[in-house]
């Protein structure tokens, strides 16, 4: 496998997934199933899962592969691998708000190198090339050709006026009383990877996350990130996240504008 060949597959992959999940998205009606671990699945996030895994499996078959929707995958481990989440921001689509994605991410040596996410409710995406570098694409996102692009690049903050992403489903007292520590010009909330994203193209400069993430919630957005300059820390330490952690669950975070005066815990 090789950047030049990974990339055309995982954006094809993204765009025939998010077709899928809106059709079921505009439909009438829609089952809502709830997981082991209490969150919601519906057809939709399946249905993804079962696209994307064939593709990357057709295309890739020697790379491990890591899957939300599939928890035989979440027992290997390894520090190279791909990682799906089919549909991120289920209870988003649920409530028919928009703010999902799908995301698909490279893993090398515990750190998400490529990405992409795609908000099909939103005509976003946003992905890396084989050179690492950042790119939203507007137009038709036409599965087989890449359409027009624009670099990103993370904002040169000023720390006296900050601009805080926060989730949308998720905020609480903690992330609140995190982001007081900043001088905060306005804040924005959205759902799923589009946080990332967000901070990735200068429109926000910090987005703490004080609540449970999993790895697959964050890989493609963190590889975009990384891809316009930013940068995703823990947020006790400020070590930078790695990934391929015991049972893919990660710490709070903090990603951010390199720019970004980082406050302590």
């Amino acid at each position: 496998m090789t950047y030049e060949n990974l990339v055309p597959v995982i954006r094809k992959l993204a765009i025939e997934a998010g077709a899928k999940i809106m059709e079921i998205y505009n439909s009438d009606d829609f089952d809502v199933k709830v997981k082991s671990d209490d969150s919601p699945v519906t057809a939709a996030d399946e249905a993804a899962d079962a696209l994307i895994s064939a593709g990357l499996r057709a295309a890739f078959p020697d790379m491990m592969l890591v899957t939300e929707e599939q928890a035989a995958s979440h027992k290997e481990r390894g520090d190279t691998f791909l990682i799906v989440d089919p549909l991120d921001g289920t209870k988003e689509f649920i409530h028919r708000r928009g703010d999902f994605t799908v995301n698909i991410a490279l893993v090398e040596e515990g750190v998400p190198t490529r990405g992409v996410v795609y908000a099909p409710a939103r005509q976003r995406m946003f992905f890396t090339l084989a050179d690492g570098s950042a790119v939203e694409e507007t137009g038709a996102f036409d599965p087989e050709t890449i359409g027009e692009t624009r670099p990103i690049r993370v904002a040169d903050s000023n720390n006296s006026a900050l601009m805080v992403v926060a989730s949308k489903s998720h905020r609480d007292q903690a992330t609140d009383d995190y982001i007081n520590k900043y001088s905060v010009k306005d804040s924005k909330s959205a759902g799923s990877s589009l946080k990332f994203c967000l901070v990735a193209t200068g429109e926000a400069d910090l987005y703490p996350r004080v609540g449970r993430t999993m790895e697959w919630d964050t890989a493609a957005g963190h590889a975009v990130l990384a891809g316009a300059g930013g940068k995703v820390v823990r947020f006790d330490d400020h070590s930078p996240l790695k990934y391929g952690k015991e049972g893919y669950a990660n710490p709070f975070f903090i990603a951010y504008a390199p720019a970004v005066e980082l406050k302590e815990a």
